[in-house]
C-alpha cells in the first residue's frame, strides 16, 4: 500500500489494535458496491469457522445500498408490485454469497423471452417472490441472505418508496434516477422524494459499532449522494469513531461526473452532508490502456483527475494504489482495494468524534 502522507492522526508503523476483529460497513449501489464486497468478503470466516481467514479479519460486514432505480427490470417490479428495486441488492447478494460463480449465473440470469418474463433477471424475481410472501422488502433480503449464506448483511438504506430529483446548473430539475443518468446538464444538488424517509435501525446501529466506513465506488449521484440523503444517515457517519475512507471511482461519468476531479467527487459528497466525514481517499495510479480510454471516450467519459493537493487540502489523506483491472471496462481491482481498507484499520486507532 503506498500511502501519499501518513495521516496526523494514525500511530506509528507497527502499532496495532489489540481486537484483530473489525466491523465494516460498506455504503453504495451498482457494480461498485458489489464490486468492493467481493474483495471484503474474503476476510470474513465462514460460519462455524473456527480460525479467521487472516490475521485481521472483519468480525461483522454490512452493505447499505441504495433503493433509487426506477428502470429495466428493477423499475418494472417497483411498479407493478410496489416494491423496492432489488437491482442492486441481487447484485450484493450473489457477491457475499458463499457459491458466488453458480449464483451469479443464476441471479444474473435474464429471460430473454416470455410474456412478462423478457427482460427481468432471475435474482430480481426471487426477491419479488419473497416480498409477496413476507411483505416486508428488508426480511426478504435478510431471508435471501440466510439461504444464500452470504458473509454479511445487506440492508436497503430505506425500506420506504422514494425518488430522486436533480437541480441543475441551468436551474431546472430533472426528476427519477433513469431520467437524470440520461439528462446532458451537470448536476449541481441532489434531493429525495419525499425528503423525510427513515433508515432502518440496524443500519446505524451497524454504523455506530463500525471500525471502517466506506463509501464508493459508484455512480457520484445515483449511487453514493442518496444514501446519504435519508435521515439520519449522514448524522451516524459523522458521529462515528470509525476509520471513513471514499473509494474513488475510475472513469468520470458523461451524465454525473464529467470534468469532476477526486477532489470534485469528495466536496459534492460533504457538501450534501454538510460536513466533512473522510478520513482517507483510495485513489488509483495505474494508467488506462489506450484502447480502453478510446473506448470510454465514445461515451463522454475519461480517467479521473487525481488532483492530490486539493484532496490534502480538504482533510483527506490520498492513498495510491494499482486499483484497476481492465476487461473489456474498467473495473477496480478487488482484491487490492480490500487489502488496503483492511491495512488502514489495523494500522490506526479510531478517530475523535467528528464535529458538524
Amino acid at each position: 500500500m503506498a500511502v501519499a502522507e501518513r495521516h496526523p492522526e494514525s500511530p506509528q508503523p507497527g502499532k496495532r489494535k489489540t481486537d484483530h476483529a473489525y466491523s465494516v460497513v460498506s455504503i453504495g449501489g451498482g457494480t461498485g458496491l458489489s464490486t468492493l464486497l467481493k474483495g471484503l468478503k474474503q476476510y470474513v470466516p465462514l460460519p462455524g469457522e473456527n480460525t479467521p481467514p487472516r490475521a485481521h479479519f472483519i468480525r461483522e460486514l454490512c452493505a447499505v445500498v441504495t433503493v433509487t432505480d426506477d428502470g429495466g427490470s428493477s423499475g418494472r417490479l417497483r411498479k407493478e408490485f410496489n416494491m423496492l428495486p432489488p437491482g442492486d441488492i441481487r447484485n450484493c447478494i450473489v457477491a457475499l454469497s458463499e457459491d458466488e460463480a453458480l449464483l451469479s449465473k443464476l441471479f444474473q440470469h435474464r429471460f430473454e423471452k416470455g410474456s412478462g418474463l423478457e427482460g427481468h433477471s432471475f435474482g430480481n424475481l426471487f426477491l419479488a417472490a419473497l416480498t409477496s410472501i413476507t411483505q416486508d422488502f428488508s426480511e426478504a433480503v435478510r431471508l435471501s441472505s440466510e439461504i444464500l449464506l452470504t458473509r454479511g448483511h445487506i440492508y436497503p438504506v430505506t425500506t420506504s418508496h422514494v425518488e430522486l430529483e436533480a437541480l441543475m446548473q441551468d436551474g431546472s430539475r430533472v426528476r427519477g434516477e433513469t431520467n437524470i443518468t440520461a439528462s446532458k446538464g451537470r448536476i449541481e444538488e441532489l434531493f429525495l422524494i419525499p425528503p423525510d424517509v427513515q433508515p432502518l435501525p440496524q443500519t446505524l446501529d451497524a454504523i455506530a459499532r463500525a471500525d471502517l466506513i466506506t463509501i464508493g465506488p459508484g455512480s457520484l449521484f445515483t449511487s453514493l449522494i442518496p444514501n446519504l440523503l435519508v435521515t439520519g444517515i449522514a448524522r451516524a457517519i459523522i458521529d462515528s469513531k470509525a476509520t471513513k475512507v471514499y473509494v474513488c471511482n475510475l472513469m468520470t461519468q458523461a451524465n454525473e461526473s464529467l470534468g469532476r476531479s477526486v477532489a470534485d467527487h469528495i466536496r459534492a459528497l460533504t457538501e450534501h452532508v454538510g460536513a466533512q466525514i473522510f478520513d482517507y481517499a483510495l485513489i488509483n495510479r495505474t494508467p488506462v490502456s489506450k484502447e480502453l480510454l478510446a473506448k470510454y471516450a465514445e461515451q463522454g467519459a475519461a480517467s479521473i483527475v487525481s488532483d492530490m493537493e486539493s484532496v490534502k487540502a480538504l482533510g483527506v489523506q490520498p492513498i495510491l494504489g494499482d486499483y484497476l483491472e481492465e476487461a473489456g471496462v474498467a473495473r477496480h481491482a478487488t482484491d487490492k482495494v480490500a487489502h488496503d481498507l483492511m491495512a488502514l484499520i489495523a494500522s490506526r486507532e479510531p478517530r475523535a468524534v467528528s464535529k458538524a
